[in-house]
């Protein structure tokens, strides 16, 4: 889905948007936003042009006309495809809520799936599959782990996370709300099944079916961590480890969101989130995960287990079970 090329339906619009798009790219937003504004006058109901205007505009400086142009945006895009009160939400216009459109996220990836690799490992170094394997291959060693059984590969993509895992495992799943990636991946023959799914949805449907999980730079887009964890861990089998990442702050607030519009999450809030969802902390360590423009993002590595089933409750079990029968 390129979403930021929808056509408005009307010819002269569609030329001025064009327009705008080639003197945004040479940095002269304020004359992109102001004959983009041109172009909203003669369709006043177009959803991705208001999505340009407020990005010029914001690229402007102009960050009230922006914030109107993301109102207006917001009225018209019920489904969250462009992400309205993201952006609202982090110029402190609307609040932020409890996570990522679904469909803000699906038409992102499915936009940026073709070029997905080049850029972030290309051009924004980004090493987040290696380190979170170098943790797991850590922890394996240390429990007296071989081999996995079966991984989840939440958020797939093309396939970096399951490039890292495949020799670690016997059934390697992904699973990812964007059809483009899925289409990407599955062509390099990395996954045994892939899934698109939304997350939760996906997690929803298992009880107790992995023995490893994991989910790099996934987790930035789902807001609060807790929703989240509290259908992860169902679908691990007792003992199972779920490895992931996240944008760090060390403020006090659970979670913000960030202009980027992903949210970055408090080092000692996720803490608590892990063991208040009953899992044990194996590894819990802060790095740089990737450049921004220019700048170091630093985010926390996790690599945290479901506790074994311990003995009295499988004797318990065991025993439910002979007097069941």
């Amino acid at each position: 889905m390129a979403k930021a090329f929808f056509s408005s339906g009307d010819v002269i619009a569609d030329r001025r948007a064009d327009y705008a798009r080639m003197l945004a790219d040479g940095g002269e937003h304020a004359a992109a936003a102001e004959l983009m504004a041109q172009a909203m006058e003669l369709v006043p109901d177009w959803a991705a042009g208001w999505d340009l205007l407020g990005s010029f505009e914001e690229q402007a400086g102009n960050v009230g006309a922006a914030i109107a142009a993301w109102r207006r945006l917001e009225a018209l895009d019920d489904e969250g495809v462009f992400g309205a009160r993201l952006k609202l939400a982090a110029h402190d216009a609307a609040p932020a809520g409890e996570g990522t459109a679904v469909g803000y996220v699906e038409a992102l990836f499915d936009q940026y799936a073709p070029q997905f690799e080049a850029a972030l490992v290309g051009k924004l170094g980004y090493r987040v599959p290696e380190m979170l394997d170098a943790l797991v291959a850590g922890e394996m060693a240390r429990l007296g782990i071989e081999r996995f059984d079966k991984a989840l590969d939440l958020g797939c993509g093309t396939g970096l996370m399951g490039e890292r895992l495949r020799s670690k495992v016997g059934f390697l799943e992904g699973v990812d709300i964007s059809a483009a990636m899925i289409a990407e991946t599955a062509r390099k023959g990395i996954y045994d099944r892939l899934q698109k799914a939304e997350l939760v949805a996906a997690l929803n449907a298992r009880r107790a079916e992995a023995d490893l999980m994991t989910a790099a730079d996934v987790f930035i887009y789902c807001g609060a961590l807790q929703p989240v964890l509290a259908a992860l861990v169902p679908a691990l089998k007792p003992g199972g480890l779920v490895a992931f990442s996240l944008e760090a702050h060390e403020g006090e607030e659970a979670l913000f969101l960030r202009p980027s519009l992903r949210y970055a999450h408090g080092v000692a809030a996720t803490r608590d989130t892990l063991v208040l969802a009953g899992l044990d902390i194996l590894r819990f360590e802060t790095a740089i995960l990737r450049f921004d423009r220019g700048a170091p993002v630093t985010g926390i590595l996790v690599v945290a287990r479901k506790p074994p089933l311990e003995l009295s409750a499988a004797n318990d079990a065991a025993a439910d079970d002979d007097r069941a029968a």
